[in-house]
């Protein structure tokens, strides 16, 4: 028996009426993924196919927010356009998460990092170099990418650190990376990194405040674990 498509249901159950009428906070995960699906694949409607995303991550957003587009594609009725509006959905879910704080928070501590943070780098399957520029009133500037992938002494330049805070005029750096097996157990590597910015940061007059290394649940604070001394 052919499947019926979605606009062949009842108004009351097609997930943009159901959005326009109860707003999106009333849809499923799945009806909201079937909204970006847009049509459906023969025999399937969108809500199927947004289905089929769903549990190629096993239910998880964070987990659907990690796969690359090849992966994606790889479902039934996603192509590269249906697949470049799953991520860019995603993508904004997470910057729309962190842009509240970082515009009226100040950081007091790690944990104001870990909070603003976190949300876009915990589920990343790479390691990720970035660092947050401070005013004065360790407010935050700007949070700046560094480098993506093993992080290394060799290959991330203080340069590449303090060439946006002396544009931005920052005050102080905090750094920050992840950890995606979890555990934000700082190696060896992580600490050489850390002695070398933080001399460049004396030298410059931009001090290193802190440098913290975030796991899927929990962080390590460098100041917190007596691994580095502020300024």
């Amino acid at each position: 028996m052919a499947a019926y498509r979605i606009k062949e249901w009842g108004a009351a159950d097609r997930p943009r009426e159901r959005l326009a009428a109860l707003g999106a906070a009333a849809l499923s995960s799945r009806e909201l993924l079937a909204i970006l699906v847009g049509s459906g694949a023969e025999g399937s409607s969108a809500v199927d196919v947004a289905g089929e995303l769903l549990r190629r991550s096993d239910g998880s957003l964070r987990r659907l927010a990690s796969l690359p587009l090849g992966e994606l594609k790889r479902t039934r009725g996603v192509g590269p356009a249906v697949a470049a509006r799953v991520a860019a959905a995603l993508e904004l879910g997470r910057r729309l998460e962190r842009e509240a704080p970082l515009e009226r928070s100040r950081i007091r501590g790690p944990a104001d990092v870990f909070a603003l943070c976190a949300p876009s780098l915990r589920h990343l399957l790479h390691e990720e170099f970035r660092v947050l520029l401070l005013n004065a009133q360790h407010g935050v500037v700007r949070e700046v990418v560094v480098t993506r992938g093993i992080l290394d002494a060799s290959v991330i330049h203080p340069r590449e650190v303090f060439k946006p805070a002396v544009v931005e005029s920052a005050a102080a750096v905090i750094l920050l990376h992840n950890h995606p097996s979890g555990d934000p157990t700082p190696s060896p590597e992580d600490r050489a990194v850390t002695r070398q910015l933080a001399d460049a940061g004396r030298l410059m007059g931009i001090p290193v405040l802190d440098h913290v290394v975030i796991g899927e649940s929990t962080f390590v604070s460098f100041v917190e674990a007596g691994l580095l001394v502020p300024g």
